[in-house]
């Protein structure tokens, strides 16, 4: 099974490939989809859609993974960060890709054993799981390749589907 993680941004969209095959999961790929700050909001949603249409192209994942929407404080970032996450499930949804959500906690959960942990905490388990150097996995994919590690572990156990996120 192979599951792209996605945790969007409008500036840095984190993005994580993984396959789990045989109980062993491997990291085909990790980064992040970069918009600068000069960039229209328009053209960054565009980045953000071709990019996951390129790696659901490249590497055809099962399904995908992205946090669930929350509200901040500020309602102006809350539209941004619902624009982004659109730009991204919309692309999934062109390429026939089924999209699951979950929660920030539900995921580090699912990945690490720990809802709260911390970016580092999340990227160190993951590089040892993955036989990665930490160093390999940028800042803005560990939430990423935690959602996808989180949807790959539900996914492949049936007696887990009672915590399967919401499809979009």
């Amino acid at each position: 099974m192979i599951v792209l993680g996605i945790d969007t941004a409008l500036r840095t969209t984190g993005y994580g490939v993984i396959r789990l095959e045989n109980g062993v999961f491997s990291v085909l790929d990790c980064g992040v989809i970069c918009n600068k700050a000069s960039l229209k909001h328009g053209e960054c949603l565009r980045r953000i859609f071709l990019g996951i249409k390129e790696l659901i192209e490249t590497f055809h994942p099962d399904a995908a993974s992205i946090e669930a929407a929350f509200a901040n404080k500020n309602i102006k970032t809350t539209m941004l960060l619902s624009m982004a996450r659109g730009a991204a499930v919309s692309s999934a949804a062109i390429c026939g890709i089924p999209v699951f959500e979950y929660s920030p906690k539900t995921a580090k959960r699912a990945a690490v054993g720990m809802g709260t942990a911390a970016k580092e905490q999340v990227a160190s388990v993951l590089a040892a799981m993955c036989s990665l150097d930490v160093r390999q996995i940028p800042n803005d994919a560990t939430d990423a390749l935690a959602l996808a590690v989180c949807h790959a572990n539900i996914a492949s156990r049936p007696e887990l589907a009672g915590l399967a996120g919401h499809e979009l």
